[in-house]
């Protein structure tokens, strides 16, 4: 898709200016301060031209509109259990997706290529869809970087064992190779090591 650059640069500014309103904040590893979304989806597109610089534009699109707007529909507005886990992020797809489809389609992309897209950030055809895995691995390797010892210190070892196993599972063999080039903090290295004995 080289007919529009300018869109693609257009739609990447209207995800971020989406993203600048939220309310959370995080710190980068340089001490700067951002909205949350704002980083998670830098972070996202960083990740996505690490491992694969020739993504398609569409690929680009899903990986930096992976969390548009999060805030929005938080956690506590579904039970505390695990089906209601996943009935908000079911309805976190579908959300981000309305979002990303709505900016699209305000810089001018077609229907086909908005509707890529959409299918992308909710990750359908998953074990399928090469292009839906190697984003499933972007997902899981900024998670292992940037987030993963956070969430380990808030919860127990089993569960932190439990869910290291899960993003395994989700993740292609290049994935694996990937993450474990990563220059994780000692104890993060050693959870995942636990987790993959």
């Amino acid at each position: 898709m080289d007919s529009l650059p300018n869109r693609f640069q257009a739609a990447l500014e209207k995800f971020d200016a989406a993203n600048a309103q939220d309310p959370n904040q995080e710190t980068d590893t340089a001490g700067r301060h951002w909205p949350k979304e704002l980083l998670y989806s830098h972070r996202m597109s960083a990740c996505l031209a690490r491992v694969a610089p020739e993504a398609p534009e569409t690929l680009q699109l899903a990986a930096r509109g992976q969390h548009l707007c999060r805030w929005a529909i938080p956690r506590h507005d579904f039970p505390m259990d695990r089906a209601g886990y996943h009935q908000w992020r079911n309805t976190l797809k579908k959300y981000h997706a309305e979002v990303a489809g709505r900016l699209l389609t305000e810089v001018g992309y077609d229907e086909a290529t908005i509707t890529r897209v959409q299918a992308l950030v909710q990750k359908q055809q998953l074990a399928h869809d090469t292009e839906v895995q190697l984003l499933e691995d972007v997902v899981c390797l900024v998670f292992l970087e940037y987030y993963f010892l956070d969430f380990a210190r808030q919860h127990p070892e089993e569960k932190v064992i439990d869910i290291v196993q899960k993003t395994w599972r989700k993740m292609t063999p290049q994935g694996h190779a990937l993450a474990l080039e990563l220059a994780l903090p000692a104890e993060a290295q050693a959870l995942v090591a636990k987790a993959l004995a």
